[in-house]
């Protein structure tokens, strides 16, 4: 017996000595690759990493050139402070950096940048060269580097500042580049990563060009007041208006500090594009603080629509936390309801004195509805019951009835009219061949009347039971097949306006309606860029309302890339989902028995009748047997 014992505890000895070797130390450079993954995701997180250090160094000018979207090259030169021999051969190291050196400096964060990742991680993934001087009196220093090893140092021609060039980006990790969109939708990313880098600092100047094309060119502001500078800055940038028409916003208290821009109620947007919160220089994505001003503009807009703003929150370091995503892009407060509170009220007062309308930061919460933290795209906060606070109003939403005659049952025109205005008035046929007919093309005949439910859902009976349907998924169904049809067959019934409108839209707003301008047109969209990032617009889909082009253009292109970050969607998938989700009839809005019957009627003729766009179910059968076993328990 003890000898088999022993022999057992032979095996488990060998077990665990042939385990020994199973853990060990990662290589240096595949560290770095890894985590050039979390840092370094896309170009743009290349040119956001490089501008952040350039502006910590004191630059008050930086350029960036682009070649293929920044695959092929990305160069950025600023006039910082430079770097000698020593610091630039340890800055390309993992974890070297100037901006902390201890536990309590993590704790006081004053700096864009703090990791020490960033330069490490891109030079591991591609080929990096840095050239950094002084002064223009003394030699600078060149260093190259190839899949993050130093292949030579060099001087160089003496300079002050710094200039970093990436090629090949992710030359060595062709899985990651393969996953990188097309060049428009790079571009798109590199524009606003620089465009709120540029906003934040409007000391400044700085110029962006790509493939020989200049497309930012941006001047320092000197204005002394440094809201009126960060103004001046915003209407350079964003299609904003009259600066002296902005609000201005300035409150403090020994907590904190809250500064910038507001857009009055009548500069609403559809879209949420232009809303920008910045916390100690940090340009930060915080739903709950965003709700917070939201909310204090209640009263003050229509529904659906959403206030331009450049919001900078200044706070002691210790009392916030941004030390939480790679991208830095998350923060967290020690009090972030008392910061939330304070937000709204400073936002409140602000409007309040200069549209000399009553204070609201006081006012009951909006009933009805509870904060959603988590992303819904294109439907904001949900209600956690019916809204009551105020009816939808279609005369001041684009959801307005066109008078027009165009459109047809198969356009993305033909569609939206034919629920909004009804089937029109039939011609008589005999009843029996009207239920025959109906039963057809949608299934449930003519049996039962039907019901709105909290003005969001649709019941009707049928011969087995009960059905009720979703009325805003239905109808983004319907939507999105005819805007899939419209792409696919090259037509839209359009109508042009007596007089062509231009729009003006940021940069990044702009690349991308110029990359979707083809598939726009077969919307019904006849629009053509003319230059400084503004858009001509001859016509527009025949279910638009004239003067309504803005919005619905906003609407479109932030639809567009909320599907694009959230979903992964691209090309006509998303733009005919955007189509849908902007179209299509909300929650809490009343419709007709004969809208009602519209859209059951066009539903049932979809392919795909009883799915959204993006899965979730149109409709929900109960049949007599569930109904019955509800009751009786069974």
């Amino acid at each position: 017996m003890s000898e088999q014992v022993g022999t057992i505890e032979d095996h488990a000895d060998s077990d665990v000595a042939a385990a020994d070797g199973r853990i060990h130390v990662m290589p240096l450079s595949l560290a770095n690759k890894i985590a050039a993954g979390e840092v370094v995701q896309r170009p743009a997180s290349a040119v956001k990493e490089l501008v952040e250090n350039a502006l910590d160094a004191g630059a008050t000018r930086v350029d960036i050139v682009l070649q293929d979207a920044g695959s092929t090259l990305i160069q950025i030169t600023d006039d910082g402070s430079g770097m000698g021999e020593r610091d630039a051969r340890l800055a390309v190291k993992r974890h070297a950096t100037s901006k902390i050196r201890t536990v309590e400096d993590l704790e006081a964060i004053a700096t864009l940048g703090f990791r020490g990742e960033a330069l490490a991680s891109i030079a591991s993934v591609s080929h990096f060269e840095i050239r950094t001087g002084r002064n223009e009196a003394e030699p600078s220093l060149l260093l190259r580097f190839e899949g993050g090893e130093e292949v030579d140092v060099r001087p160089a021609a003496p300079m002050k500042g710094t200039s970093v060039s990436v090629r090949h980006l992710y030359f060595n990790v062709p899985a990651r580049r393969n996953f990188l969109k097309r060049p428009q939708t790079e571009i798109k990313h590199i524009l606003d990563a620089v465009q709120v880098l540029a906003l934040s600092h409007p000391e400044a100047a700085f110029s962006l060009e790509h493939d020989g094309n200049m497309l930012l060119r941006l001047e320092a502001e000197a204005h002394p007041d440094p809201i009126r500078q960060r103004a001046a800055r915003a209407a350079e940038l964003f299609p904003v208006g009259k600066v002296e028409d902005l609000i201005r916003v300035d409150e403090s208290t020994s907590y904190l500090a809250v500064r910038g821009l507001l857009s009055p109620p009548e500069g609403a947007r559809r879209s949420r594009g232009l809303q920008f919160l910045f916390v100690n220089g940090r340009w930060v994505k915080h739903r709950y603080l965003e709700h917070a001003v939201q909310t204090a503009y209640e009263y003050l807009l229509p529904e659906g629509s959403h206030p331009f703003f450049v919001l900078f929150l200044d706070i002691d370091p210790r009392h916030v936390d941004v030390n939480v995503h790679p991208t830095k892009s998350e923060v967290k407060f020690d009090d972030e309801r008392g910061v939330y509170g304070m937000l709204r009220a400073v936002v409140g007062r602000a409007l309040g004195t200069s549209l000399r309308t009553p204070d609201f930061s006081a006012s009951r919460p909006v009933g009805g509805f509870t904060l959603d933290l988590d992303e819904h795209p294109g439907h904001g906060p949900r209600p956690a019951s019916p809204p009551t606070e105020r009816p939808a109003s279609r005369s001041g939403d684009w959801l307005v009835r066109d008078t027009s005659s165009s459109g047809s049952p198969g356009s993305l025109a033909g569609a939206s009219r034919m629920l909004y205005e009804g089937m029109g008035e039939p011609a008589p046929v005999p009843s029996g061949v009207a239920a025959r007919a109906r039963s057809a093309s949608s299934g449930l005949g003519e049996e039962g009347l039907l019901w709105q439910l909290h003005d969001t859902y649709i019941l009707t009976q049928i011969l087995s039971g009960l059905v009720i349907i979703d009325q805003q998924m239905a109808h983004e169904r319907i939507l999105y097949e005819a805007a899939r049809s419209c792409m696919k067959d090259g037509f839209g019934l359009s109508q042009q306006l007596l007089f062509p409108r231009t729009v003006e839209f940021s940069a990044s707003e702009y690349a991308l309606l110029t990359d979707l301008m083809e598939d726009l047109a077969r919307l019904g969209f006849d629009i053509e860029p003319s230059g400084n990032n503004r858009v001509v617009v001859r016509g527009v889909p025949a279910d638009i309302p004239a003067g309504d082009e803005r919005n619905i253009l906003d609407e479109i292109v932030d639809q567009y890339r909320t599907f694009e970050r959230i979903e992964g969607l691209s090309g006509r998938e998303n733009l005919a989902r955007s189509m849908a989700r902007r179209g299509a009839v909300r929650a809490g809005m009343k419709l007709s028995p004969r809208e009602m019957r519209s859209l059951i009627d066009q539903l049932f003729q979809c392919e795909s009748p009883y799915v959204s766009p993006d899965g979730r179910p149109t409709l929900i059968r109960l049949s007599g047997n569930e109904l019955r076993e509800r009751f009786e328990g069974r």
